[in-house]
């Protein structure tokens, strides 16, 4: 099997870094975690890049393209640690595509595309713990469409973006529905996240909300499985440069007269960070490879890469404080920062137990080598 990336993905990798290590200086994302943790700039720049409209279709006004330029980006994203969530974007361009009516589509995507509007995935609630099928969000029909009462928990950037893609049920059958921030009855407490980033608490009250698709499970199923894959391919690009700075500072540092890089037992411990970044950007690659296959075999291998990805972060952000010792942890030097978004993104979509879990609940006899 071919795993070379093409010329327009490799031009796109090119685009993306370039933008990253000159536009998104590790000061800048200072500044914007101290402004709140989202930089409304920075999120336009990315739009004038083309990426809001990755997933979005080119009758549509987006780039059409598929998950693996959706890797391609989000690892560059990744190395460069940056605040504003294009997961959220991709989601949304792709759940609208595929799930919306034609109206809703013609309303929404051509924004998202273009950056105008930020919608964002409103699904997790307090009794949840990451299952999908548990809500108490409630939606009625009422004249001229549907109204919703719910509290949405940990949304990304709840209290700047635009609208929200809200799973609710109708009676006892989940839908997913698309709700504007500025609508009557929402309201939202935003707050700063581990990462440097921003969330909020959202709370809809009787707010008028536009039907995405009755089978809302289906929907809601496919959009976190995009948010997996996309965190993958983001921590990768972060691994890799907590590996790099990791390197470079085993070389740099002197201990004895000598760079602490020719000590074995240091050389080994890097070995394995190193090993550890190639098995998350396998899964990663299996990941994007997956998001178009059948829900099961989907749901299934996001389950697995989030997994091995869970482990790997967890792994290398700690070998690489722990290699650095006492500076690694301190806020002025960036592994830290580096760390905590490592930490971050092992809880996002599930963190490494539960994922686990659904790895064990999903596998069938012919798992077996035996079989």
């Amino acid at each position: 099997m071919d795993f070379d990336f093409s010329d327009d993905q490799e031009q796109l990798r090119d685009a993306v870094r370039k933008w990253v290590d000159k536009g998104y200086t590790f000061e800048r994302r200072r500044a914007a975690e101290k402004a709140g943790g989202f930089d409304r700039a920075a999120f336009t720049e990315m739009a004038e890049l083309g990426l809001c409209g990755l997933y979005v279709p080119e009758a549509d006004g987006g780039l059409g393209m598929g998950p693996v330029e959706g890797m391609v980006v989000m690892e560059e994203l990744g190395r460069g640690m940056v605040l504003e969530p294009l997961a959220q974007s991709l989601i949304a361009g792709a759940v609208l595509a595929g799930y919306a009516d034609a109206a809703t589509k013609a309303a929404w995507l051509p924004q998202i595309s273009s950056g105008e509007a930020l919608v964002v995935l409103a699904y997790q609630e307090r009794a949840a713990r990451y299952k999908l099928d548990v809500c108490e969000a409630k939606a009625t029909q009422a004249p001229g469409g549907y109204v919703l009462n719910a509290t949405k928990s940990v949304v990304p950037v709840g209290d700047q973006a635009n609208a929200f893609l809200v799973p609710a049920k109708i009676n006892s059958q989940l839908a997913l529905f698309l709700v504007e921030r500025q609508s009557s009855g929402v309201s939202t407490r935003g707050y700063g996240t581990q990462d440097g980033g921003r969330a909020a608490e959202v709370s809809f009250k009787n707010s008028p909300a536009t039907l995405v698709t009755s089978d809302g499970l289906t929907a809601l199923e496919h959009a976190v499985d995009i948010g997996i894959a996309a965190t993958c391919a983001e921590a990768v690009g972060v691994m890799d440069k907590t590996f790099g700075l990791t390197a470079e500072y085993l070389n740099t540092r002197k201990q004895f007269g000598v760079v602490i890089s020719s000590f074995q037992a240091l050389r080994h411990r890097a070995a394995d960070m190193k090993m550890q970044l190639e098995l998350a950007r396998s899964m990663s690659f299996y990941a994007s490879l997956k998001l178009n296959a059948p829900a099961e075999e989907r749901r299934a291998a996001m389950a697995r890469a989030k997994y091995q990805l869970g482990t790997s972060m967890r792994f290398v952000g700690q070998q690489a404080v722990q290699l650095h010792g006492g500076i690694g942890v301190t806020d002025e030097y960036i592994v830290s920062h580096y760390f905590k978004k490592l930490t971050q993104l092992e809880m996002t979509f599930g963190d490494s137990l539960h994922h686990l879990g659904e790895v064990s609940a999903r596998m069938q006899d012919s798992a077996s080598v035996f079989a």
